[in-house]
């Protein structure tokens, strides 16, 4: 992943021109003020039942129009667990504990939003349902559908660590059906 330079152009303490930028910190020449651009938590879940994954389309950018996977951003003071659960709520109108969710990697992801890039460590759950949850699209979630796993075009996805995480996820899955 290549440097973004700061989104700065002027201080946010002391509004001096900016001319000391850096990928990940932003130092004002003039007042000393200093800001860390780090990264971003985010969530996301493979919701799994009977060979079929729930994949959202996304209503808003970025990606507007692409398939997703439910989730989002970690708020302050939340695990990401917690975030995830919210998401879930708010996105699909579904109730899910933190402790019924299963970790199974992370990767990191560029989120381009209103001009800046921002840059993510996106952390992917796996929930497995015995029965097809209901669930409605809500939020910033266009439609919600169950595709079948064979069927899946990771083309389809439009940020690229969603799309990394799927394509490994079939990648597991295939592998773990032919042993």
């Amino acid at each position: 992943m290549s440097a973004q330079p700061s989104p700065f152009r002027h201080c946010p303490q002391c509004a001096h021109p900016s001319t000391c930028t850096s990928a990940r910190e932003f130092r004002c020449e003039h007042c000393d003020f200093r800001y860390f651009h780090n990264v971003a938590a985010a969530v996301s879940v493979f919701m799994v039942h009977d060979g079929h994954l729930l994949l959202t389309r996304r209503a808003h950018a970025p990606a507007a129009g692409t398939l997703d996977l439910p989730g989002g951003f970690v708020d302050p003071d939340e695990s990401l667990e917690e975030a995830l659960a919210r998401e879930l709520h708010e996105e699909l109108d579904l109730t899910v504990l933190p402790g019924d969710m299963r970790y199974l990697f992370s990767l990191p992801n560029r989120y381009p939003f209103a001009g800046i890039t921002y840059r993510t460590a996106d952390s992917f759950y796996r929930l497995d349902y015995p029965a097809r949850p209901a669930v409605q699209a809500r939020d910033d979630v266009a439609a919600v559908m169950w595709v079948a796993l064979e069927k899946i075009n990771a083309d389809d996805i439009g940020l690229e660590s969603v799309r990394a995480a799927v394509e490994r996820f079939l990648r597991v899955g295939r592998q773990a059906m032919s042993e």
